[in-house]
């Protein structure tokens, strides 16, 4: 008989939170918290993609930089492969950097603008002392230009020289500079035009194919995210509240913010019709969340229990699992 392997887990996140204080007065006294991150617990495991969408500040970019510690966590628990690094020292957690790195959103602002691209991404192999000697970093450095798909005199030039796409690969081969094995995709997309998004999302496939890469992939942009995701996480007012494979979620959403957001996404078939979700309200101030569900507020199918009890995050099968009470817990 033979018995399933069982998926190995890369980065391990729970209850993980981020809140950023709210000061007011002269003092700067802090009256409120601002809470980002509330409560997330979910799990990548390794050589996969998971995706997380949701709204516009709902919490996805710093829960990204949470993960890699670029934010301290205010609570929680953080363990990447097998070690837990919540409060790992400075000292220890510039080694692991090596291992953990970060595409960011804007590819106009992550890059120093007086620095050559063979310098920007030769930074961190001098930080992290990789090469030797100058001539072994410039051929890592042009190594890097050739995988990402440019042409070796981009090394002597500088970023204000190039296209929005190309800047995003200078970006992608600086993340790549200390062989990292998990990579933070912080809307890697958003900022490029259309005709160049699809350029990127096949590199980056590409990339993890080739080198045994595992993302987490940040979007809002909901069909590059079912093109590239393993998985996919469904982010709200600073929860999780959906985790299904990419074909699962996308077929048979279970969570009522799941499928308003998949209602709002155009059909490639104009006659193909489907029922629009429609949401009331705006999203409600991380400040100051709702109680219980904090969906609830614009849930087209609330109950009386949502509005007193925050549902938690639940398995319901098939590698899937929702917080919402329309599932509730199996005795």
């Amino acid at each position: 008989m033979e018995t399933s392997v069982q998926p190995d887990k890369l980065l391990e996140v729970k209850n993980l939170k981020k809140y950023f204080p709210v000061t007011k007065g002269t003092f700067r006294k802090v009256t409120q918290q601002l809470r980002a991150v509330d409560d997330v617990t979910f799990d990548i495991f390794r050589g996969e993609t998971l995706g997380l969408v949701g709204e516009s500040g709902c919490g996805k970019s710093t829960l990204g930089r949470t993960v890699l510690r670029l934010y301290e966590p205010t609570a929680g628990k953080l363990s990447y492969n097998h070690q837990d690094i919540t409060n790992l020292p400075m000292s220890q957690l510039r080694s692991l950097r090596r291992s953990m790195q970060i595409i960011f959103q804007d590819p106009y602002a992550s890059l120093n603008p007086r620095m050559t691209v063979g310098n920007i991404i030769g930074e961190a192999l001098q930080i992290h002392k990789l090469f030797p000697d100058k001539s072994s970093r410039e051929k890592r450095v042009l190594d890097l230009l050739s995988l990402v798909g440019l042409r070796p005199e981009a090394m002597q030039r500088y970023p204000h020289e190039f296209s929005g796409g190309q800047r995003q690969r200078i970006g992608i081969a600086r993340a790549l500079a200390v062989e990292p094995k998990f990579i933070v995709c912080d809307e890697p997309i958003s900022a490029l035009d259309v005709s160049i998004q699809a350029q990127i999302v096949n590199l980056l496939q590409d990339l993890q194919e080739q080198l045994g890469l595992t993302y987490l992939f940040i979007a809002h942009d909901l069909m590059v995210v079912k093109h590239i995701s393993t998985r996919v996480a469904v982010m709200y007012l600073g929860n999780i509240v959906e985790v299904a494979p990419a074909k699962a979620l996308y077929a048979d959403p279970k969570h009522p913010y799941t499928q308003a957001l998949l209602s709002a996404v155009p059909l490639p078939d104009p006659t193909r019709k489907h029922q629009r979700v429609m949401l009331k309200g705006e999203v409600p101030s991380p400040i100051n969340p709702p109680q219980g569900c904090k969906f609830h507020p614009r849930c087209p199918q609330v109950m009386e229990i949502c509005r007193h009890q925050a549902p938690p995050l639940i398995s319901i099968g098939e590698g899937r699992q929702v917080a919402c009470h329309l599932y509730p817990p199996k005795a």
